[in-house]
């Protein structure tokens, strides 16, 4: 049968690698390639840069879709309330997408498919975002997560090296299959533009990374170009990849995995509630010159290197501020290009040391732990040019430079730029006990409640019972 299908795009905006835009193109004649701009995922998550990320991606796609004779349709609202409509609009038989992990997808995905099947659309997915099959990683350990990351390196080395990736579709495979590109289309399915979303980018500085595949391949091929010694996992390149799979893996597994309550592998911490810290946090004026300029950093080009994330989730949460890691969260799920919703939790709890790192005695220092590969402070000065003149010696600690010093440097401090928000050496001193009696806690609670160790024990269900448990192609 020769379907009219919808292949709905949502977080793989690519044409490399999409087995389920290539099967869907073996089985239909006209194809409508749809992004949707969900509001719940496109209103409250997303900073300005993300935004600029997402549309520069969708207008990348739509070219690669465009050199194929073909092109994307972007829609606003609710999946649920823009697919039914389409169905019956352009007489839909069939829905491919490629499977997505996270909780609220879930939901998302299985209303549409209810919606579909109403319709009488047929409803194929397959798994490309993650490296494996979560679910059959689960199986392979007893029905729950590995919560090491040698535990998930074992499992995936029994299960074979993942699916090669599949090239992208080629006029080949475009030759009988129609996309209607009319005039009329361009203007009402046409990606929008940031005015019309009112967006003002003006604010924003040169966009150094711009969304779409084309500059994630160029980023790639560049990368693999430099010829160096290979190291090992978890720290190589593939490492990386896994510390990805397990993340996933693990937010698939554990009840409530982006909150403290409710998720039996965090350890339960009596964070306080400080909005006046957390907004100098987030606003980059702590006063410790090195967290403000990584906070500058991502608030002004969406990234940060991961040392930068392990200084600031250390200093938010465990080291000096004692505020939760949700909160840190939310705001790198805001302010970071391609921030995702599995890793930006599970890199939290584990920089919090609620879970899968339990150090909490290692503390980032806010001051020695960036001198040791920038004694100049050359990064400080970058993103804080109102520093710049300060010698070396006080560039981490302005405060403690004598008047002289800061008034030759054109910046007070306590007027051009703020005091220290903590004592560092007295706050985390106080902060590492606070841990230590959050970890007895959780180890008194274990031993008198044995069953709560098997909080995140279950049976796994497949990805047929979490999707209204019809039996399709995967």
């Amino acid at each position: 049968m020769a379907h009219v299908c919808i292949h709905w795009f949502r977080k793989g905006l690519r044409l490399h690698d999409n087995p389920a835009l290539v099967y869907a193109l073996k089985e239909c004649k006209e194809l409508y390639p749809v992004f949707i701009l969900d509001p719940y995922l496109y209103n409250t998550q997303v900073g300005i840069n993300r935004w600029r990320f997402l549309l520069g991606a969708l207008k990348d796609l739509d070219c690669s879709l465009r050199k194929l004779n073909s092109r994307l349709f972007v829609l606003k609202g609710k999946p649920e309330d823009v697919f039914p409509k389409l169905f019956d609009k352009w007489k839909v038989t069939k829905l491919t997408y490629e499977y997505d992990t996270e909780p609220y997808s879930l939901s998302r995905d299985e209303k549409v498919t209810s919606l579909a099947k109403e319709h009488g659309v047929d409803v194929s997915y397959k798994i490309s975002h993650t490296l494996y099959n979560t679910e059959r990683i689960m199986e392979e350990n007893d029905g729950k997560p590995p919560l090491t990351f040698k535990r998930l390196q074992a499992i995936v080395q029994k299960l074979g090296p993942p699916k090669k990736p599949i090239p992208a579709p080629t006029l080949e495979n475009m030759k009988d299959v129609e996309t209607h590109c009319s005039e009329e289309n361009e203007k009402k399915y046409g990606i929008p533009t940031a005015e019309e979303l009112g967006l003002d980018l003006t604010s924003l500085g040169e966009e150094l990374f711009p969304g779409g595949e084309q500059e994630a391949l160029r980023r790639l091929d560049e990368h693999m170009k430099r010829t160096r010694k290979h190291s090992d996992p978890p720290v190589s390149l593939h490492g990386q990849l896994l510390w990805r799979e397990f993340f996933y893996t693990c937010s698939v597994g554990i009840p409530n995995f982006n909150k403290m309550e409710g998720n039996p592998v965090c350890t339960q911490v009596d964070w306080d509630t400080n909005p006046e810290c957390l907004a100098a946090w987030r606003e980059a004026r702590t006063g410790f010159p090195f967290i403000d300029a990584i906070m500058t950093q991502l608030r002004q080009e969406g990234w940060i290197h991961h040392l930068a994330r392990h200084a600031v989730a250390c200093f938010l949460t465990r080291g000096d501020l004692w505020i939760s890691w949700e909160e840190g969260e939310k705001v790198f799920e805001e302010l970071l290009l391609d921030g995702d919703w599995a890793l930006n939790a599970g890199n939290w709890q584990w920089l919090s040391a609620s879970a899968f790192f339990h150090q909490f005695f290692r503390v980032y220092s806010p001051v020695a732990f960036g001198k040791k590969t920038d004694k100049n402070g050359d990064y400080i000065k970058k993103y804080l040019p109102l520093l710049k003149k300060f010698p070396p010696q006080y560039i981490y600690e302005p405060w403690k430079a004598p008047r002289s010093v800061q008034q030759a440097a054109g910046c007070i401090v306590g007027k051009d730029y703020p005091h220290p928000i903590v004592q560092h050496e007295q706050i985390s001193k106080k902060n590492i006990q606070r841990m230590k009696e959050a970890y007895a806690k959780r180890s008194s609670d274990s031993n008198e409640s044995p069953s709560k160790k098997q909080g995140v024990k279950r049976k796994a269900p497949s990805v047929i019972d979490l999707l209204q448990k019809k039996k399709r192609k995967v």
